[in-house]
């Protein structure tokens, strides 16, 4: 994962322009594809505001719910573990493994996998990690992390994945043949599934009345996974709690219609208690989400089901790629709880959103996403975060609009340079300048223009 900020990260994904239009283009695409299968189901605002209003329930009495969830768990045969942060729930998984000797793992996708760095731990422990999801699988054939939470490998093209393929599975080089380089994927993966010593999932809903967990996909790979293998291990962030199983089908409707415009999910996978012979371990994580919860500006980001809608619709994530943001979760929702987790790596991403509020107009379970942006910049620039420069330019800034005359005499001053030197704006020390062309100065402020007409009529 880059160390870079997102702005010159950013910078780098833009200098193939081709590549960064096609990215764009695409993302679009399937949030025009929201737009539709929501416009298409009766109701839908009302869903937004079941969906929001559950959540919200549910997060101001999460201890009770929590209690009640792992109480029927245990019940119904599951093992329930608790981690408060990555490293914990690493250390719970291993010792699971090493419990029943196990070796070979296959994982369904987990953003918080992801999150705790999941694969590079058990693979210093050796242990064989395979992600089964195809854009998972994809981008670990790579080296690369997700770059989308519901479309991992988003961000390559058909001759990309040919390449990697070719290189790891020795397909036919340069075929891009969509369903013959499924059928190379699905062919080495049935082997790792069947050879496989465990099966790690994520977790989409978990339902407190019940003690069960729901796990949504399109490829049934979590299915496979956790039916084939006789140690299924199911990891989740608290925040994926629902009260009742008759809430569930609030949050499937929206759920895939908002990330890819689906009406549901292909599978949508109830697991309750183990089978015969089999050992069932969920693992409760925290890791940051308590925090996240006792600060009112920003708590109800914990609402969040991932479906990326947010990322679909935000231009700056459509033009600058998933890798700029260098968290786990990217895009407008990520930027929001990155700098929960580490403030000073992550002050950059809440700056990174032209706060247009897109994300907000889409989010299904109506979080204020764009405002709680704007509310990071605040905390980040009064703690000290925001850098030298921007510091200055915006007590500057704060000085020059706060003081009428001032800010006339500037507005004049800036018209009359760039009209005289359009050479001093126009050059590559001016970030507004890359890949734009500023526009032809006005000859006076609207102020003036306004009273000059004023004054005729």
């Amino acid at each position: 994962m880059t160390t870079e900020t997102h702005s010159k990260a950013a910078s780098a994904f833009l200098q193939d322009e081709e590549r960064s239009k096609w990215h764009d283009d695409t993302l679009w695409f399937v949030r025009a594809k929201r737009d539709k299968a929501a416009n298409k189901l009766p109701g839908w605002e009302a869903l937004r505001d079941a969906a929001a209003a559950i959540k919200e329930h549910t997060l101001s009495r999460l201890d009770e719910y929590l209690e009640e969830f792992e109480a029927n768990a245990i019940a119904n045969g599951v093992k329930v573990h608790w981690a408060n942060d990555a490293a914990e729930h690493n250390s719970i998984i291993y010792s699971i493994l090493q419990e029943n000797n196990a070796k070979r793992v296959v994982k369904s996708k987990s953003m918080l996998t992801e999150e705790c760095a999941l694969n590079p731990y058990l693979q210093s422990k050796g242990v064989e990690v395979v992600d089964t999801d195809l854009g998972e699988f994809i981008v670990q054939l790579r080296d690369e992390h997700p770059s989308h939470i519901v479309l991992p490998a988003i961000h390559l093209k058909k001759q990309d994945v040919s390449d990697t393929f070719h290189q790891h599975l020795h397909t036919e080089k340069n075929n891009k043949d969509e369903v013959y380089l499924t059928r190379a994927a699905r062919s080495f993966l049935r082997e790792k599934y069947l050879t496989a010593d465990a099966a790690i999932t994520g977790v989409n809903f978990a339902i407190a009345e019940t003690g069960g967990i729901v796990v949504c996909t399109n490829e049934g790979n979590a299915d496979f996974g956790a039916n084939a293998n006789k140690v299924h291990i199911a990891c989740m962030g608290f925040e994926k709690l629902i009260p009742k199983l008759d809430h569930l089908s609030v949050f499937l409707r929206l759920l895939a219609r908002s990330a890819t415009g689906q009406p549901i999910t292909t599978y949508s996978s109830h697991f309750r208690k183990p089978k015969q012979g089999q050992q069932m371990h969920l693992v409760i994580v925290n890791n940051g989400r308590a925090n996240q919860l006792s600060k009112p500006a920003f708590r109800n980001s914990l609402k969040c089901i991932r479906c990326a809608a947010c990322f679909n619709t935000c231009p700056v994530y459509r033009r600058s790629g998933g890798h700029s943001y260098h968290t786990s979760i990217a895009g407008p929702i990520g930027s929001i709880l990155a700098p929960n987790m580490d403030m000073r790596k992550n002050a950059d991403l809440p700056f990174a959103s032209t706060l247009c509020g897109s994300c907000t107009n889409v989010c299904p379970v109506k979080i204020n996403i764009h405002e709680q942006l704007y509310a990071w910049r605040q905390v980040l620039m009064k703690e000290g975060y925001g850098g030298a420069a921007k510091t200055a330019a915006m007590k500057s800034m704060s000085v020059v609009l706060s003081n009428p005359k001032l800010y006339r005499v500037s507005g004049s001053v800036g018209r009359s340079v760039m009209r005289l030197a359009p050479w001093s704006v126009n050059n590559k020390l001016n970030p507004w300048y890359k890949q734009r062309d500023l526009p032809e100065p006005p000859k006076q402020s609207f102020r003036d223009w306004y009273l000059k007409n004023k004054t005729n009529e």
